[in-house]
């Protein structure tokens, strides 16, 4: 995306207030005063076999990315590629289902969408919401001194993909996946909250990173501190772990001092998640402070405290 990043603005209606400079989690236009429309799409192959829950996950993931800038979901639309001579339109049907149970719980229309024939389903949501453009959460807006708070456990990652090998359903993980980040997001405007990011596929240290390089801070994590799902570390010990974690961990290791900080636990915090709770830059009750943001260090935007 590099060669898009400072293309001419179009003539036309709004201010673009988040674009692509900072990989933020949604586009935001200013279209008047007070109001600006947040806009993002998410889809994904199934991360689980129940076809119900996988449409619950993937629009809870969707509606995800509105949390985390501070807006509110109005309407979404469905976007789905399916294997039409392989895999019955019933259970298509089912993945539909449970994303329009999800937009319901979230307050969110869904009005229609598109669909292609495609050998390997997919399923998520373009979604529109609005927010307020004084009051929004950025990921360039990190300053030393502040906590950082996750809302959700990581650990979804490593108990998808023992679920994938082995057929073994992990309730708490699809109840953290479509558990909806509203009231997280809710409270942390409520406290003046500027600075924010949801975690999923780049895991913690991916979505830590961008947030640090993006604010021209350096993140400091309190390994102890962060929450994992029951069965994470088992299905990590045994050797669940996907390429994307990997990925992950390689991507920010140049800019990570992970001081005696095992590889394992490295695995977790960069562990790819599907769904996952919000990265906050400030204290949300009930959640546990899982370090802080520090003056910058050149090149090392993560710290990691074993």
């Amino acid at each position: 995306m590099a060669g898009l990043v400072g293309v001419t603005t179009p003539r036309g209606p709004g201010e673009l207030l988040v674009g692509l400079d900072d990989g933020d989690d949604a586009a935001v236009v200013r279209i008047q005063a007070g109001t600006a429309i947040v806009a993002t799409a998410d889809f994904f192959t199934p991360v689980v076999d129940d076809a119900y829950d996988w449409g619950r996950i993937a629009v809870a993931n969707a509606l995800s990315d509105v949390y985390a800038m501070g807006g509110t979901p109005v309407v979404g639309v469905n976007l789905l590629a399916w294997p039409r001579e392989v895999l019955p339109m019933e259970l298509a049907a089912e993945v539909l289902r449970g994303g329009l149970d999800v937009a319901a719980e979230a307050g969110c229309h869904v009005a229609g969408g598109h669909s292609v024939d495609d050998p390997e389903p997919k399923y998520g949501m373009a979604v529109t919401g609005l927010a307020d453009p004084g009051r929004l959460m950025r990921n360039d807006a990190g300053r030393p001194g502040v906590p950082l708070t996750l809302t959700k456990p990581l650990g979804v990652g490593v108990l998808n993909s023992r679920h994938k090998a082995t057929g073994e359903v992990f309730p708490e993980a699809v109840a953290a996946m479509t558990t909806l980040n509203d009231k997280a997001s809710q409270l942390a405007l409520e406290r003046g909250v500027v600075c924010a990011t949801d975690v999923t596929g780049f895991g913690l240290l991916g979505h830590l990173h961008k947030l640090a390089r993006a604010s021209g801070v350096t993140a400091r994590v309190d390994a102890k501190a962060v929450p994992y799902l029951d069965g994470a570390r088992r299905a990590l010990a045994e050797g669940f772990v996907s390429g994307g974690t990997r990925r992950n961990l390689d991507w920010v290791r140049p800019h990570l001092d992970a001081g005696a900080t095992a590889e394992d636990e490295l695995l977790l915090l960069a562990d790819a998640q599907t769904s996952g709770g919000l990265l906050v830059a400030g204290e949300i009750p009930g959640c546990p402070v899982i370090g802080e943001l520090i003056p910058a260090r050149d090149g090392i935007t993560l710290q990691i405290i074993a």
